[in-house]
Order: C-alpha cells, then structure tokens, then sequence
C-alpha cells in the first residue's frame, strides 16, 4: 500500500483529485465537481456534472434553479459509483440535511474526505457514520484543545424565558435544527420564520421523519403582546435589527465572537469540536491525516509522534 501524497491538491477551483480528473467542492465551473453538502462555500453552480446526494441536490436545485436538472448525478449513501478509475462512495456526515463524507478508493488506498462534519445528535439530518481510511483529510475549524461545544439541549433550554425572542441564525441547517429542538424541549415555543429561511424548511420537510411546527412571520405577530414567540432571521437580518426593542436577541454559533452584544448567549455548532476530532480520528484509525477549512497546527503537534500529518497548503508547524 502506497499513499500517494499528491491525490488530493489544492488548486484556484478547489480540491483536485489528480488521478481522477475531478474536483470536490469546487468554487467555479468544472467538468466534474463532488459535492459534499450544500452551503454555499461548497456547493457553486456551473459545473457540467454534480455528483451529490439526494439531500444536497434538492438544495442546490432550489438555490440556482438556473443550473441544468441533467448535470445532478445523485447518488445513495453507500453507492458505488466511479470517475475515472477512482471509486467514490458517500457516507453522512452529520452536518445539515444530505451532508456527505467522500470516500475515495484508489489502488487500495481509501481516502476520506469528511467535508463539514459533527457528531452530536440532529434529527434535522442523517447521523455520522464512522469509517475507516488510510488517509484522513479533515476539516478543523475549531481543532483546539480550549474549544468544547456545550450540550446543545442545555443551550436550547436557554430560550425558555419570558420574552419573545429574535434569532440570529443560518437558513440552511442550523435554522432546521433549532426549530426542530424548540419543537421538542420547549414546545410551549412558537417559532417564526424569516422568508429567506421558509423554503429551505419546505424542502427539508420532504425527508425528515418528524415534522417541524413553524409558521411564516408576520410584522402583527411579532407585535401582539405575547412572550412565546422566537423569530429565526437570517445573518443580515438579524445585524439590522440590533436595535430591535421588546424583543432579547440571540445568535447560534459555536464561535464566542458572535456572541457579543447579544441578550442571550447560544453555543450551537455544527462542526466538530476537540474532543470529537479526536474520537472521531480513533474510529477511523488514519495512517496520515490531511487537514483543511481551519488551523491544523494543534492537531499536529498533538499526533507529531504517532501519524503522519500536514495541511493545505502545508502550513509552517
């Protein structure tokens, strides 16, 4: 077995597999582009073949409903499927709804490729699913020893307070998740939804097995004199309404900087925290460890002595 250093580079377009003519997540139009889910800072229109899952198409169709129905090659979990003489599998990922690892097979060689990844629970989308690679190429955007994501149900709980409260959140996963917690740990809680955000439910309704209770918002509702009513707005919304009075103000994120100035304070992360990268790394049992989309340099110094690891690209450590 020969793991070659090379397979995955990092270029202008993003992520290339030499070996196999093909990129994943690629920021700009090419021939074949492997999706690992659907924010935006991974999935782009434009490319001529998208292979993804059904979850990640769905979302991307509504997002550029300009880019041709024929070019989404959509795959199941644990299907085979290959380009160019690499074979290719997706398995969940736990992100947002359709999110996918990538595994990559190469002349005996697996290499995964995690996208965005997390291992707490969401009933939003498919659970993680553990596999083992020789080359594990990561994201570590909070790979640090500080960061532990506090329990998301103790979070949520933060909410039940007297108030009606306004949101801060991403239209795309997070806001699902939230009203799908709110749904089940303060059911009391009516849940409002900003426009941009109202169809991004509508598709996830499609898969789910639990349907989220929520309703559009309306300027009366959040009016009427109640304090049973939390508003999800998305990012640019919720900075324009900094001086919304008679209402606390919230953000859910994993990063303390975008808890500032807020009413209340919610630690909810999507991403894998230290601890989880670590146990995550154990089932996996890499021979070399590739990372990506934050600082690896603490892993690094961590794993110095028992596997090999380096970043894109290879950072100073």
């Amino acid at each position: 077995m020969h793991i070659i250093e090379d397979f995955l580079v990092k270029r202008d377009k993003g992520y290339y597999c030499t070996y196999g003519d093909f990129y994943i997540d690629p920021l700009y139009p090419v021939k074949h582009a492997v999706v690992s889910h659907a924010h935006g800072d991974h999935a782009s229109p434009g490319h001529k073949n998208i292979y993804s899952t059904q979850g990640t198409a769905s979302i991307m169709k509504y997002r550029y409903n300009k880019q041709p129905v024929e070019s989404f090659q959509i795959k199941d979990f644990g299907e085979f499927f290959q380009i160019n003489g690499v074979d290719i599998y997706f398995y969940p990922a736990g992100h947002i709804l359709g999110s996918a690892q990538i595994l990559m097979v190469y002349k005996g060689v697996r290499y995964l490729y995690t996208g965005d990844y997390k291992l707490q629970e969401d009933s939003t989308c498919e659970p993680l699913e553990f596999i083992e690679a020789e080359v594990l190429i990561t994201e570590t955007t909070f790979a640090n020893p500080n960061t532990k994501h506090p329990d998301p149900v103790s979070e949520i709980l933060k909410l039940d307070v007297k108030s009606n409260i306004l949101l801060g959140c991403y239209a795309l996963g997070k806001a699902q998740r939230i009203t799908a917690m709110i749904n089940q740990h303060l059911p009391h809680k009516e849940v409002l939804l900003h426009y941009q955000i109202m169809p991004i439910h509508r598709i996830y309704d499609q898969f789910i097995d639990i349907p989220m209770k929520y309703e559009a918002y309306n300027r009366k509702s959040m009016k009427d004199p109640g304090e049973n009513k939390i508003y999800l707005v998305p990012p640019l919304t919720f900075n324009s309404y900094r001086r919304a009075k008679n209402v606390l103000k919230a953000f859910a994120s994993g990063w303390e900087r975008l808890q500032a100035q807020n009413d209340i304070s919610l630690y909810l992360s999507d991403h894998v925290d230290w601890q989880d990268i670590l146990y995550f790394i154990d089932r996996v049992k890499p021979k070399a460890i590739w990372t990506l989309h934050g600082d690896g340099r603490l892993l690094h110094d961590y794993f110095a002595e028992q596997i090999t690891i380096r970043g894109y690209p290879k950072p100073n450590f």
